[in-house]
């Protein structure tokens, strides 16, 4: 049996989906940060973990190909907030869930604002983020169903910035595994729950807010939309140029080589 992390959060479920009955996986939840501690101190075999904690792990990891979590363009559910204008940014309260995002948003607000505002890990809470800080970085589901509008804030969607940009798409999050942990058929159990989650959307969204009709059209928006979960070549692209740039700022080493898990990935985008 293979133990596997995944993230909590809406935008993970599509990549789940039927793995909670499957009994070649013992799948657990966790916030993205968790499930990297998982993978990296080897209580888990496989992870869906941020793209950044790849290169942080204490072996070289593996990278199952196909299932990701992505976007190209706006992604609604990494973003800063703020009542400043962005070039005015001294201070940012950082929600450390995802080291990815937080990754992101230090390589954005540096080549595209060309400020290096000084962070403050916090909790995912914008009120008490903006009182303490000029901007606030919060991700998942509190970001998605965020009225910054009604709050009489700026958002800016970090995926949306990341494409303008680059001209790539985003990579959050993807299967990693230890060595050795991964069979090609076990890759293909993987990749078919993506496909079927992906195909189910809908029943995934309503699933996941059972009792909101209103948020269920958010997240049925969110997973149509802004959410896309196939890792293909323009996605390696866009996930290796994140790398350099992380690099750049001393974020990360990378070494340029990707390790992927000989398994032929299949499925639609």
């Amino acid at each position: 049996m293979i133990r596997l992390g995944a993230v909590g959060y809406l935008n993970a479920r599509p990549l789940v989906f039927g793995l909670e009955t499957n009994p070649r996986f013992a799948l657990r939840y966790d916030i993205p940060s968790e499930c990297a501690r998982l993978l990296h101190a080897h209580e888990i075999d496989v992870g869906l973990i941020p793209s950044i904690e790849y290169l942080r792990g204490p072996r070289a990891y593996g990278l199952v190909p196909g299932p990701a979590v992505t976007s190209r363009g706006p992604v609604a559910s990494v973003a800063i907030y703020t009542r400043r204008d962005p070039r005015d940014i001294r201070s940012i309260a950082m929600d450390t869930s995802s080291r990815t995002s937080v990754a992101l948003a230090t390589i954005v607000l540096r080549r595209e604002f060309r400020i290096a505002p000084v962070p403050i890990p916090m909790a995912p809470d914008v009120d008490a983020m903006l009182a303490a800080a000029d901007a606030a970085l919060v991700i998942g589901d509190t970001a998605l169903v965020f009225d910054h509008e009604a709050a009489g804030l700026l958002k800016i969607d970090l995926g949306g910035m990341w494409t303008a940009g680059v001209g790539l798409p985003f990579v959050y999050a993807f299967w990693t595994a230890w060595p050795g942990a991964v069979e090609p058929e076990d890759a293909a159990l993987l990749q078919r729950a993506r496909d079927e989650g992906v195909a189910r959307s809908d029943d995934v969204a309503a699933a996941y807010y059972p009792d909101d009709p209103a948020l269920q059209a958010v997240a049925r928006r969110y997973l149509r939309d802004n959410i896309r979960y196939f890792l293909g070549a323009e996605e390696i692209e866009g996930l290796t140029t994140f790398y350099r740039y992380a690099a750049e700022l001393d974020l990360v080493s990378f070494d340029g080589e990707l390790r992927i898990y000989d398994a032929e990935p299949h499925g639609a985008r």
